[in-house]
């Protein structure tokens, strides 16, 4: 069994997650393809962990991508979470874990649907639905607000829960509007406001081919070890939020080679065993969410357990991280004026503190007038905007 070190582990992490200055992408979708996913859940998540992994960090390229070009599309996929990937990968993501999300939303909706004293059914659904898809066309892109406007169904709302003590009252745009986006017939469009705003238009969007979910299975799994490998079993559970058995019917699929690590065992794609040079030494100011962070159950090899609980809610949902080296050494904010503060819970000496101070610089830079605040809120980024 080949061995890979810790070490080799934050080298290949560096380059394959094109953090180190020399290997930094010309393009939001190969930032997107070299993590598999970026996380979504934030609007400004996407722009963060992009630009600080282009060469040439651009608020304008990732929104050409997002809304022009649509080479990089957001879908509610891996663990009923927001992402957003390539629009090349898009295909075996909505296969592989979006499909089964759609349907366990629809499912959920019809069920409240069904208790509702309205007495509202698929046949209902199914015309509220046509109804948006009719109203879109004819704007173009519109807002939530604006589709309700338009399509009287939307203004509807329901019971939720008849009866039972946590009864409540909602609207259904939401949901029906969703529902739309997680089949992929519709999809977000650029935002009311800034790209740090969640608001968004809604267009008009063609489903996804249909592909075997083996195969896309199998396909995601690939590429994510290509990613971040070496990485075990749990780390592609908890990335996909896929069935152990699918998950190792997928390592079996690909010919995953199994490996030693520092601790424990792991997996890499098919010969992906050699050793890789060591790259410049590297800093890098990664957004709240960001994959090199989030991807892992086991995080040993790149971060302190005692740093966790500073830079991790309790969700687990991991704040601004600062990184030298393939380590979590701190973490980062961006105050209420605009500047970017941090704060090392180790001493990586001076080398790496005048490379973090550049990050920030160049962060900075791109960043100019915008503000943005995570959604999941840790306790050192609420200790450094206080």
């Amino acid at each position: 069994m080949h061995r890979i070190s810790d070490e080799q582990r934050r080298i290949r992490l560096g380059r394959r997650h094109l953090l180190a200055p020399s290997v930094r992408a010309g393009s939001p979708a190969a930032v997107a393809d070299a993590l598999v996913a970026l996380h979504a859940t934030d609007a400004a998540t996407v722009f963060l962990s992009a630009c600080a992994r282009l060469t040439d960090p651009s608020v304008q390229a990732v929104e050409q991508s997002l809304y022009e070009d649509v080479t990089l599309v957001r879908l509610l996929s891996m663990r009923r979470t927001l992402f957003a990937v390539s629009a090349e990968l898009a295909p075996y993501v909505d296969v592989s874990t979006a499909r089964a999300i759609a349907i366990k939303e629809r499912r959920t909706l019809l069920s409240h649907l069904k208790e509702d004293a309205n007495g509202l059914d698929e046949t209902w659904l199914a015309e509220a639905e046509e109804s948006v898809l009719a109203a879109l066309a004819a704007r173009g892109s519109a807002t939530g607000s604006q589709l309700s406007a338009d399509v009287p169904a939307l203004r509807t709302k329901i019971t939720v829960f008849p009866g039972k003590k946590y009864e409540t009252v909602q609207g259904v745009a939401t949901r029906v509007i969703r529902l739309l986006a997680a089949d992929c017939r519709i999809r977000r469009d650029r935002p009311r406001g800034s790209w740090t705003s969640s608001q968004f238009r809604w267009t008009v969007s063609e489903p996804w081919p249909a592909l075997s979910p083996i195969e896309a299975r199998a396909e995601l799994a690939r590429r994510w070890l290509l990613s971040y490998g070496p990485a075990t079993e749990s780390d592609l559970k908890w990335w996909t939020g896929w069935t152990l058995g699918d998950v190792r019917k997928a390592l079996s699929a690909v010919g995953a080679e199994e490996v030693e690590l520092d601790a424990g065992t792991g997996y890499v794609a098919n010969g992906d065993t050699a050793p890789e040079e060591p790259l410049e030494p590297w800093a890098a100011l990664l957004p709240a969410l960001d994959p090199s962070a989030m991807a892992f159950a086991d995080r040993g090899f790149h971060l302190t357990e005692e740093h966790s609980a500073a830079l991790f809610d309790r969700s687990g949902n991991v704040g601004p991280t600062v990184w030298w080296n393939g380590h979590i050494i701190g973490g980062w904010a961006q105050r209420a004026d605009g500047e970017i503060v941090w704060r090392l819970l180790t001493d990586p000496g001076r080398e790496a503190a005048a490379a973090i101070a550049a990050e920030a610089s160049r962060l900075s830079g791109w960043v100019a007038e915008a503000r943005f605040t995570p959604r999941f809120r840790t306790p050192l980024e609420r200790e450094l905007t206080a």
